[in-house]
């Protein structure tokens, strides 16, 4: 209070402007940067008691995805965390590729608490200045983090559970743990998981025989394993490796001299295929097929819990691989490959996609290469389907086609070598006669053999010309396959399938693949083909060279173009395709285009054994007649050469062969003969 007016005064700083934002500038540093930093410490304080106090996540390689053929054999433990059965321990894999890690991978390993910001910083001004990702600034620990517990997916998510994990690690394990579990764990290529497996992959020898050369190559390859690896590209893999030499010398780990000196020193690589997939073309296939089909994710796959069980049969496809291993070994970079499918349901039972994964792993069962003469049988199964019988005569001789007006087309066979005389159609498929099958289909019309192809399963390409019947248009072995298995099974096409059921145990779930069949010809026109088709392996057939290999009645088709080799066929139980070939498209020698028949012949052996089977009845409507193949008219019992052939009523022969009158008088109806003509008359 005033002492002279007697008012009651203010505080000095009231209505003073200065006092006014001091206090304010308080209220701001008290509510937006003392009450936050105050919650961040005791928030990072908790999240960090909280991790040193949680335990760690189960890995989830310890529940892997499982693939198994179908006797419940395991295929593969298929997981991006691999199979980890070869643990080394720290103090028996060699100091320099503990350095050679350390040095390329996380220089302030020893330095840093899950996190490396010198890491980051200089990867992120790599990236800048060659303007993509060329380097990554995670930790060993951060890497080990991600192997372990998490998938790839690049999210944000996965990311701050990347860095709490991190973080984690750092608080359980001592650093040498760390390092210990990064080489045993971390990616290398080519299935294999951990340095020791890798060594043996890349190197063939155990991890503890490895010089400072071959460390340093293993140390450069967690980064982008396909882009520097060894087997396939070597002089990216050799660069790779002076690179991680020259971060050994920069780190104090080695001198300049010995860096040097073991970029020169030469590397033995391994020379034999050790893929960690038993029948990896396959498998492959089949985890493809589970995730399109079941709805499967990648996530899934990492999570592990699935079992997967595939159509695979492991004595067949083990028969397949050794016969294209051994077939093909004369003859360096020769390609091969071989579908093995059961005609009734499309389950696929072997597999191989070329004569080595490891060097190759592209799969040649779904690669399109000109079928030749193999396209045939879906020629004349088009042909009988519209009017064609098997007394149909065409003469094989150099022949010139018109079409479209004004083009022509000669066609000529395989080395010039005509018969001269009319054939049947019989004739005509073991002969594998290219001019009977230009002739059937220009009469019987190109775009109505495209729609009989279509129809059996062939997806690819196909133009309506003449030299469509010499199969010049690539297809797949795959999609031969099929078009087969609708012969072989009466009539039906069928989905090639590779996947019989998904287990989720997590979820005690299970799904099973239910086979699609769709009828798309006649059965009366599929025991046909396959009747006919008996004649490839008889004699004067092209493929009777291996008829001996074979103890059952087998429908098949060689083909041979200038860079490919066929065998296609089936019995009531198996189908088999195969093909032979370079991938650069150079021209094959004869005796190369023949290893498709030998390697049909082993295949097909096993799968007798494996799979027998009764040969087919006649198809209902159908009439047997014993025919003179030089006339096409009915054998009468003077006739040396015969054949016998199914027809559909009102389109049989009626006339008997005038070449060769019958012995007896007033025998109009000519009588099979021998014991074959005697036990089919009773059919």
């Amino acid at each position: 209070m005033d002492e002279h007016t007697g008012q009651v005064s203010a505080p000095a700083e009231q209505g003073n402007p200065r006092s006014k934002n001091v206090r304010s500038r308080r209220r701001w540093l008290r509510n937006y940067v003392g009450i936050p930093m105050a919650a961040g410490f005791v928030g990072t304080t908790a999240m960090l008691a909280g991790l040193k106090a949680a335990p760690l996540p189960v890995q989830s390689f310890l529940n892997p995805t499982q693939v198994d053929d179908r006797e419940g054999t395991v295929l593969e433990t298929w997981t991006p965390k691999g199979d980890h059965s070869q643990i080394v321990p720290l103090d028996e894999i060699p100091l320099a590729l503990q350095h050679a890690t350390i040095a390329v991978e996380d220089a302030h390993f020893y330095q840093h608490s899950a996190f490396s910001l010198a890491g980051i910083a200089r990867a992120t001004l790599v990236n800048l200045r060659h303007h993509h990702v060329d380097q990554g600034g995670s930790t060993i620990t951060q890497q080990l983090a991600r192997t372990l517990f998490l998938n790839q997916d690049r999210t944000l998510s996965r990311k701050i559970r990347e860095a709490l994990y991190s973080i984690q690690l750092e608080m359980h394990e001592s650093k040498s743990t760390i390092l210990d579990e990064y080489l045993n764990y971390v990616y290398y290529g080519h299935g294999a998981y951990g340095a020791p497996q890798a060594a043996q992959v890349y190197f063939g020898r155990p991890i503890t025989r490895l010089n400072l050369a071959e460390c340093a190559m293993l140390a450069g390859l967690p980064q982008a394993p396909s882009a520097f690896d060894p087997l396939l590209h070597f002089n990216q893999a050799k660069s790779r490796q002076v690179a991680v030499l020259h971060r050994m010398a920069q780190a104090g780990y080695i001198t300049d001299e010995e860096a040097a000196q073991a970029a020169m020193q030469p590397i033995q690589l391994a020379t034999e295929s050790l893929s960690s997939e038993k029948a990896p073309y396959f498998t492959e296939v089949a985890v493809s097929e589970a995730k399109r089909r079941f709805g499967i994710t990648s996530d899934n796959l990492y999570a592990g819990g699935l079992r997967i069980t595939t159509t695979l049969d492991p004595v067949l496809q083990q028969s397949a691989e050794r016969a294209v291993s051994r077939l093909v070994a004369p003859y360096p970079k020769l390609q091969a490959a071989v579908i093995v499918m059961d005609p009734r349901t499309g389950a696929i039972r072997a597999m191989v996609g070329g004569r080595d994964y490891l060097t190759s792993p592209y799969n040649r069962s779904f690669a399109t290469r000109q079928p030749g003469s193999t396209f045939k049988a879906v020629v004349y199964a088009s042909a009988l389907e519209h009017g064609w019988t098997p007394a149909n005569q065409v003469k094989s001789t150099e022949t010139t086609f018109r079409y479209d007006g004004d083009k022509s087309y000669t066609v000529r066979d395989f080395a010039g070598e005509f018969a001269e005389r009319p054939l049947t159609l019989r004739a005509a498929l073991a002969r594998s006669d290219n001019v009977y099958a230009v002739t059937t289909n220009l009469q019987v019309g190109p775009s109505k053999v495209i729609d009989t192809a279509r129809r059996m399963g062939i997806t690819s390409e196909l133009l309506p010309y003449p030299s469509l019947a010499l199969g010049v248009f690539p297809t797949s072995p795959l999609e031969m396959a099929t078009a087969y298995a609708t012969l072989a099974n009466g009539g039906f096409r069928v989905t090639p399938y590779a996947v019989a059921q998904v287990n989720w145990s997590n979820q005690n779930r299970t799904v099973s693949t239910t086979p699609e069949k769709t009828g798309v010809i006649s059965p009366q026109v599929a025991f046909q083909m396959s009747d006919l088709m008996q004649s490839v392996l008889q004699p004067g057939g092209t493929a009777y060279a291996i008829h001996s290999y074979l103890h059952s009645t087998t429908a098949a088709k060689t083909g041979t173009t200038d860079t490919d080799g066929w065998m296609v066929g089936y019995t009531p139980t198996t189908v088999c395709a195969v093909w032979v070939g370079y991938d650069d498209n150079r021209p094959l020698a004869l005796s190369e285009a023949h290893v498709a028949s030998r390697i049909f012949a082993h295949v097909m052996n096993t799968a007798e054994q494996r799979f027998p089977s009764s040969w087919y009845r006649a198809a209902a409507g159908l009439v047997p007649r014993l025919i003179d193949p030089l006339t096409a008219k009915l054998a009468t019992n003077t006739c040396a050469d015969t054949e016998y052939d199914y027809f559909v009523p009102g389109t049989e022969p009626k006339e008997s062969c005038p070449l060769h009158p019958a012995a007896m008088a007033g025998n109009s109806a000519p009588k099979p003969h021998g014991l074959l003509g005697w036990i089919r008359s009773w059919f």
